[in-house]
């Protein structure tokens, strides 16, 4: 199990406390770019890892051990629970999640039932128990934001545009806030039950909710997120909200009810921390910096670290790991971020 120390550090930090030292972690840490999880791929799909607690957990120790990060990210997928929940799904190598009946009207969503993690899908527990017995830095546990999961269902895979899934948002808003709410439902049930099996702290990836304006987050995506955040206020966990091209959201983001915004690499993090106030944040290295040369890489950290203001701030990328990121290359920046100084410095108030 986490020692107090290192264990504690990434947790203080989440609670704006003041730490001796920045904490680092990178999503998408987990697989990509580590030989040894595509050793593990050579013999197993992605689903049938995540389904499988011994190897789930495996590979979610697997950069903790190469890269030294400051927490683990349980490796999963966020369609997990869908498949679960009666979606016939399959996350098809350099594509994704693809939906073999994408969810089109109300007779649709009668497919997708209610998610009990114990009956349904109780290896995502059994693989955090397993993780934590073996790791010394806090676990993060994680799941799919409502608006990201729609669009998954609603367009039958990935999408550059979410034309259908903005279509439905629109046109038939009785049918999608049905949706958005069973969808942060199920993605609450799947987060509770990994804090209850040792998860430390949650993150909810929206990752696609960049796609929005303003007032089509408010008025159609941010009250099933409220709904998906306030439901785990009880447990007292640090919640993470993260998603990618959100900078006209961000104060949007906060006004769901989350302990701390993931701030992609699109915005500055001393801009975001103005308008955000005393809420942490975390990012927000441009994953496309950890393909530079090491000068180049070195200043782009530092300059993350020197907006971050210190406390209340972990480092991380603005989005997921590259897989062509050389993994030195990763192990290099951890070892950058621990030699930063000014990790205790109380940021600069807002409006200053």
């Amino acid at each position: 199990m986490a020692t107090a120390g290192r264990d504690l550090l990434l947790l203080r930090a989440y609670r704006g406390e003041p730490v001796e030292r920045v904490p680092v972690w990178f999503m998408r840490q987990a697989g990509r770019c580590l030989p040894e999880y595509r050793q593990v791929r050579t013999r197993w799909s992605l689903l049938e890892i995540c389904r499988t607690p011994a190897l789930a957990a495996e590979v979610t120790l697997q950069p903790v051990r190469r890269l030294g990060v400051d927490g683990a990210i349980l490796f999963s997928d966020i369609v997990v629970p869908l498949a679960a929940s009666g979606i016939d799904l399959e996350i098809v190598p350099e594509v994704g999640p693809v939906i073999s009946e994408p969810i089109r009207g109300e007779r649709d969503l009668r497919r997708l039932r209610d998610f009990e993690p114990g009956r349904d899908a109780p290896y995502i527990g059994e693989a955090v128990r397993l993780a934590i017995t073996e790791l010394d830095v806090p676990l993060i546990g994680f799941a799919g934001g409502p608006f990201t999961l729609a669009s998954y269902l609603i367009e039958g895979g990935p999408s550059k545009t979410h034309a259908r899934t903005r279509a439905m948002m629109h046109s038939e808003p009785l049918l999608w806030r049905t949706l958005l709410e069973r969808l942060a439902d199920i993605a609450a049930a799947s987060l509770r039950a990994q804090v209850t099996a040792g998860a430390r702290a949650v993150q909810v990836f929206d990752s696609w909710a960049g796609a929005l304006d303003p007032d089509s987050y408010r008025r159609h995506v941010l009250p099933a997120t409220r709904r998906l955040f306030d439901s785990l206020a009880d447990l007292g966990t640090p919640r993470v909200h993260f998603a990618v091209g959100t900078g006209e959201l961000l104060e949007l983001m906060a006004a769901a009810g989350s302990d701390v915004i993931g701030v992609d690499w699109h915005v500055t993090l001393d801009s975001a921390r103005r308008r955000l106030g005393a809420l942490p944040v975390q990012g927000n290295l441009d994953p496309a910096a950890c393909l530079a040369p090491w000068p180049v890489l070195r200043e782009q950290v530092d300059a993350v670290l020197n907006r971050g203001g210190g406390a209340g701030h972990v480092f991380n990328l603005g989005h997921g790991v590259l897989p062509e990121t050389p993994p030195d290359t990763l192990k290099r920046v951890v070892e950058h971020v621990r030699e930063h100084e000014g990790a205790t410095r109380t940021p600069e108030p807002v409006g200053a």
